[in-house]
């Protein structure tokens, strides 16, 4: 039998999140191009890999937003090191590092019986829509780096789970991405971001006041990729959010399992009409 007493589970490097991210292309995750500085971004000390013998084995993303928050993504174990114990333990360790936080992940539905060993409970389903989408060039939304960050950092945090600025100034800025703001009476009531992606792109946040405002902003990023596969994270409780994708011609080609370890945090879940990503929430 295999010795597995060598394996441990230590800190990533910012280069080795963009093995993660490969490792994610490879499950058919479809990640953005830009993902890995984004990500690492979110929490520098919230990544993981597991070590066998010299060689990375397994990963995992545990993002403490502040001390009362944080999320679980990038989950992976090598199939080749899989059933060998060594998913359990990175998972342990990322645990242990987000200790007595409120923390939530977006695991397949598959999993959630595993996931509720370690205390998750099922809040909602996220569906994934996906679709080449025919919008028009859409009014009453400007570049969302035009907007004063403070302005959008607080109109982000009121429809996540908190503050995440640091996460916020990258995603926004990063290439090959467009983010809009819907802007009314000088405040934001709603913004978008559309990033490349291994096949298309996808537009996550899509966070806004109403449908009409929402639907501006999707047919604002759209537009500017026309003929391109567009992906767009839905949470299946927001029926506004749901019709949107489906009325654009989108269909549901995947489905994760939204938990938390304590009770769902008071998000405004009829404002989320794209979540942000399934790794970071």
């Amino acid at each position: 039998m295999d010795d597995r007493s060598d394996f441990f589970v230590r800190n990533m490097s910012s280069s080795e999140v963009d093995l993660a991210i490969e490792w994610a292309a490879a499950e058919g995750w479809n990640p953005g191009l830009h993902d890995a500085q984004c990500f690492w971004n979110a929490d520098p000390n919230g990544f993981f890999v597991g070590i066998w013998r010299g060689e990375p084995v397994a990963c995992i993303s545990a993002v403490a937003y502040d001390e009362r928050f944080g999320f679980i993504g990038l989950y992976i174990v090598k199939p080749a090191f899989r059933s060998m114990g060594f998913g359990r333990r990175t998972w342990q360790h990322a645990m242990r590092y987000l200790a007595d936080r409120t923390i939530g992940l977006d695991g397949v539905v598959a999993q959630q019986q595993n996931y509720q060993k370690s205390g998750f409970q099922l809040a909602y389903r996220n569906i994934r829509f996906q679709g080449v989408v025919r919008a028009a060039s859409a009014a009453n939304v400007m570049n969302a780096r035009a907007v004063p960050f403070a302005q959008l950092v607080a109109y982000d945090s009121a429809c996540f789970s908190t503050a995440r600025s640091r996460f916020l100034a990258g995603w926004i800025a990063q290439p090959q991405a467009l983010a809009l703001a819907h802007v009314r009476n000088a405040q934001i009531s709603g913004y978008g971001v559309l990033r490349r992606c291994r096949t298309g792109y996808k537009i996550g946040p899509l966070f806004a006041d109403d449908a009409r405002i929402a639907n501006d902003l999707f047919d604002g990023l759209a537009a500017s990729v026309a003929g391109e596969v567009i992906t767009l994270d839905v949470p299946e409780i927001n029926a506004a959010a749901v019709a949107l994708a489906q009325r654009n011609g989108m269909v549901s080609v995947f489905e994760t399992a939204r938990m938390y370890t304590r009770a769902t945090p008071a998000v405004p879940v009829q404002r989320v009409f794209g979540v942000s990503s399934f790794e970071l929430g």
